[in-house]
């Protein structure tokens, strides 16, 4: 895994689009959170974590299609 850590630093160094999925990973996460931790949920805010899950998904899966497109270029120049 340190071989994936080091291209993640790498990405996100390098590549705009990550660097900007993370970001948005990260803020989307810290809402999650500061909702999960409520002790109620009005049905908006219910619906905003809904849709908080699916965004940090769609962010995550386009970092790992990133990271699966890096590691194919590193191995075909290696």
């Amino acid at each position: 895994m340190p071989d994936r850590e080091v291209l993640v630093q790498r990405l996100t160094e390098l590549n705009d689009e990550f660097r900007r999925l993370r970001d948005e990973h990260h803020v989307h996460d810290r809402e999650l959170e500061d909702l999960q931790a409520r002790p109620f949920l009005t049905a908006e805010q219910e619906w905003r974590v809904h849709e908080l899950k699916k965004l940090k998904l769609t962010a995550k899966d386009r970092m790992e299609t990133l990271i699966r497109q890096s590691q194919h270029s590193a191995q075909a120049t290696a």
